[in-house]
């Protein structure tokens, strides 16, 4: 067995939101908008969105520092994002991901599929955690939606 092992999950979670697409699309793409959904009040958060750009959130949990980096490798307006990520706790990485995000108009606003492919190193985190806190950050985007007119 190895000493380092990889655990290799891909994930899908789907979500209907009763606004339209170019709207939800802009709650990721705004940085103010993203900061209150994704990172949360007592977390840092820096959104430079465009591919090519850098997403950085973080905060520390337990006495150890947690910084999510993300780079976007393609962005088409109201239709999909797709990023790469690391996922570090102080200065070990924890996991890799590679994620989709389409927005597809609905009958009552919009379908939004995320699917994540995660290479989870070394038994920091889980598939089950990374799933979990990602369907909790969808959540708080459906009230993001909800608050704003």
């Amino acid at each position: 067995m190895t000493e380092n092992p990889v655990v290799h999950a891909t994930f899908t979670i789907e979500r209907e939101y009763p606004a339209a697409p170019d709207r939800v699309f802009a709650a990721w793409s705004d940085p103010a908008t993203k900061a209150r959904w994704f990172a949360g009040p007592d977390s840092r958060h820096e959104l430079d969105f465009r591919v090519g750009g850098r997403e950085l959130a973080g905060g520390t949990h337990d006495g150890t520092e947690l910084t999510f980096e993300t780079t976007y490798q393609e962005i088409v307006p109201g239709e999909r994002i797709v990023y790469t990520s690391a996922l570090r706790a102080d200065d070990t990485v924890t996991t890799i991901s590679l994620t989709s995000v389409e927005f597809v108009a609905a009958e009552e606003g919009t379908r939004l599929v995320l699917t994540e492919h995660g290479a989870y190193l070394d038994g920091h985190e889980q598939p089950d955690w990374r799933e979990q806190g990602t369907r909790d950050q969808l959540d708080a985007l459906g009230k993001e939606l909800a608050a704003a007119p």
